[in-house]
């Protein structure tokens, strides 16, 4: 019975063993992508890549223009904005009100009169607020209109699980916004990923969906 005794303890000192080295593992696989470069002396985070991004496609083109709800004063919930109103000014990075549903339409109407909003949700749960707009306003409408309408616009924020937020701030939308006919779904997750892509989806002439995780940035 002892010796039985000794070897489930021993097998649990192993189990755990190897458990916290998967864990280690993952967690600096993590670290790892969430800061990465093209050289080791220039680290940037997924945070600072997001705004490189937006700050880099906003100084090449004019029609360019953030709005969501904190995005200027506060320089954005996540910081993620951080600098660009006192860039590019109140007409460029405009504060809304906690009204997703209002500032999602006037993004899409921007979008199809030739603007290129980049449309922030503090998080995607608060999408489903704006979701008539996204999956059938800007989704449809080239389609609808036989190609005459094109509606350049982004919409990103942070999806997913999250640190120390409620059940209904963790869910992930990637496979509701997937299964869209007429939208684009990226969901970067380093720096390289997150840079390279959202400069993309600014450039494009459709709808496209960016979907962040709060962990990474």
């Amino acid at each position: 019975m002892a010796m039985a005794m000794n070897k489930i303890m021993h097998g649990a000192r192993i189990l755990n063993s190897v458990q916290n080295h998967f864990r280690l593992a993952a967690a600096q696989c993590i670290s790892s992508r969430a800061m990465s470069s093209t050289s080791a002396s220039n680290l940037l985070t997924v945070r600072d890549a997001l705004n490189a991004a937006i700050d880099e496609e906003m100084a090449a083109d004019e029609r360019v223009f953030l709005m969501g709800e904190e995005v200027a004063e506060y320089q954005g919930a996540y910081k993620i904005s951080k600098g660009l109103l006192q860039k590019y000014g109140p007409k460029r990075v405009i504060d809304t009100p906690i009204t997703e549903a209002g500032f999602a339409g006037l993004g899409v109407g921007a979008a199809m009169y030739g603007l290129k909003p980049i449309i922030e949700f503090m998080t995607f749960n608060f999408s489903m607020q704006a979701i008539d707009h996204i999956v059938n306003s800007a989704a449809k409408a080239h389609y609808m209109s036989g190609g005459q309408l094109t509606v350049p616009l982004v919409f990103r924020g942070p999806n997913g699980a999250a640190s120390g937020v409620g059940a209904q701030h963790s869910q992930c939308f990637a496979a509701w916004y997937s299964s869209v006919p007429g939208l684009k779904v990226i969901a970067p997750w380093s720096a390289e990923d997150a840079k390279g892509l959202l400069k993309s989806a600014i450039k494009d002439t459709d709808p496209v969906v960016c979907l962040e995780n709060e962990l990474l940035y």
